[in-house]
């Protein structure tokens, strides 16, 4: 898991996100990014009830998303928030490090995205 300090602990910083962030897709997840001034990154995963039912299986593939960004941590720049959106089910069996390479396809590309 992700230390506390980078994760979002209010609505308030997760709807500006929404609001006047940028959004990238995948297949299986999407990412949606802004910057931010506290000049550290912030990470929120969400997973809805339409993907999973059971709050077992979402709370599983949310802590496995940390996982692989926490183990990642170096890699994702810094100063931004980053929301990553999962509405395929498939994430619950993917393997770590499919998991990984998806997650970080979605990071280089709100890379490229943001250098526009």
């Amino acid at each position: 898991m992700l230390n506390k300090k980078y994760r979002f602990h209010s609505r308030g910083g997760v709807r500006y996100v929404y609001k006047h962030g940028k959004t990238v897709r995948s297949p299986k997840a999407s990412l949606v990014f802004a910057d931010n001034a506290k000049g550290f990154t912030r990470i929120a995963v969400v997973v809805s009830k339409k993907v999973e039912k059971t709050a077992v299986g979402r709370n599983r593939i949310r802590r496995r998303i940390y996982e692989a960004l926490r183990v990642n941590f170096e890699d994702i720049p810094k100063g931004r928030d980053y929301i990553f959106v999962v509405f395929s089910r498939e994430m619950i069996r993917l393997p770590f490090d499919e998991l990984e390479k998806t997650l970080g396809k979605l990071i280089e590309e709100s890379k490229v995205c943001y250098n526009k």
